[in-house]
């Protein structure tokens, strides 16, 4: 909210104008930002959470298959290739619609939300994986917190590929108004801090996981 100086044509007794201060509203949509960002910020702490609680379980397999029987990183990397290609064509949308061009934002956001399904596919099949090897979250504390893992980021990637047809038909209706924008970059903000949650994971679940 600004605060500007306005003057009335009315005078006081002494002929000079008088001046009001009034206030008005600041509507570039700056608190949705800060809230997106608070949001996020509670997303870091669940993931932080998730990646402490496999830190302390990882190790306790009860007996049962352990990350190097599981794990096939050459899926796992490839799924990774595609989450950090995802980022790269959602940047491209965010040029675009920098642009003010929503035909061609439009078209590198559904490339990205079109990744995020190639990503989910591979998510599926590696959990049919699992499963035909015996693999559940009964099976032992290390499958329990591994699979809670993944799935609480596969969610997360399902409602990116969701809110780019809710994005895609706002910007139909509407083209990039400020509001629209404003979406953009909040998902655009969603996307790529997906993609660095699973670059994590790569990292210290998958790839430190097969090296012990």
């Amino acid at each position: 909210m600004t605060t500007t100086t306005t003057m009335t044509g009315v005078k006081d007794g002494t002929g000079a104008p008088v001046f009001h201060l009034t206030e008005e509203h600041d509507h570039d949509g700056g608190s949705t930002v800060i809230g997106f960002w608070m949001f996020l910020m509670s997303d870091v702490l669940l993931f932080a959470g998730l990646f402490a609680i496999y830190a302390w379980l990882g190790g306790h397999y009860a007996g049962g298959p352990s990350p190097s029987d599981l794990f096939r990183l050459p899926l796992v990397a490839a799924n990774t290739a595609i989450m950090l290609l995802s980022s790269f064509t959602c940047g491209l949308g965010m040029l675009e619609t920098g642009k003010g061009q929503a035909g061609a934002a439009l078209k590198w956001f559904g490339v990205t939300a079109l990744l995020g399904i190639c990503f989910l596919y591979n998510q599926v099949t590696e959990y049919e994986h699992l499963q035909q090897a015996g693999a559940t979250y009964q099976t032992s504390a290390f499958l329990s917190s591994f699979i809670t893992l993944i799935i609480t980021h596969s969610i997360h990637v399902i409602v990116g590929v969701v809110w780019v047809g809710v994005l895609a038909l706002q910007v139909f209706q509407h083209g990039l108004i400020e509001a629209n924008r404003r979406r953009v970059l909040c998902f655009s903000m969603f996307w790529n801090f997906l993609d660095i949650t699973w670059v994590c994971v790569f990292v210290f679940v998958y790839l430190m996981g097969v090296l012990k």
